[in-house]
């Protein structure tokens, strides 16, 4: 198959993440305002570009003043990195419909590069004869090494939030 430009389809698809709150306890959230383009054969990502642009402001962990807290200089700053972004520089396969996928990921202003693990689920026509191609992707990142440091330390030992976060995509798209 050739390369297509594949634009995500941002209601049939999510970016979540999770982190450890108190050292014991997990904390879920998601982010619902992405815009996502992928330039590929789906069935041989090697050969792909793929970019995410995400509004941090639309984080959502189900608690107003966390939000809220986690838009702050605190965290995300939005004010001043309203955009959380990724662009693929690599990408090697795994496994059969299985990859990895490299790039420079962007957020709070500080640049890493940082791999996520990416599944080809498969391709279709929906109802009305459009195209749709599935895939789902999960990675783990340091906030720290984004300057998202804010902590508190708890009475009993350790501390209230966790550095690693986990990352998971799912992702439906339809030719451009």
């Amino acid at each position: 198959m050739a390369k297509t430009k594949w634009n995500v389809d941002v209601t049939h698809s999510g970016i979540d993440f999770s982190v450890k709150h108190m050292m014991f306890a997990t904390v879920k959230g998601a982010f619902h305002k992405f815009e996502a383009v992928v330039e590929a054969d789906p069935t041989d990502l090697t050969t792909a570009d793929i970019s995410f642009d995400v509004d941090v402001a639309s984080v959502d962990t189900r608690n107003e003043d966390r939000d809220n807290h986690l838009r702050s200089a605190d965290f995300f700053d939005v004010e001043n990195h309203p955009k959380m972004t990724f662009q693929s520089t690599s990408i090697t396969k795994t496994d059969e419909n299985e990859y990895d996928v490299t790039g420079e990921l962007t957020i709070n202003g500080v640049t890493n590069t940082e791999t996520f693990a990416v599944t080809y689920e498969g391709q279709g026509k929906n109802p009305w004869g459009v195209d749709v191609v599935g895939f789902s992707g999960e990675g783990k990142i340091k906030r720290s090494e984004y300057g998202l440091t804010w902590n508190a330390a708890l009475e009993t030992g350790g501390v209230l939030v966790g550095d690693q976060i986990k990352i998971s995509l799912q992702v439906e798209a339809n030719p451009a």
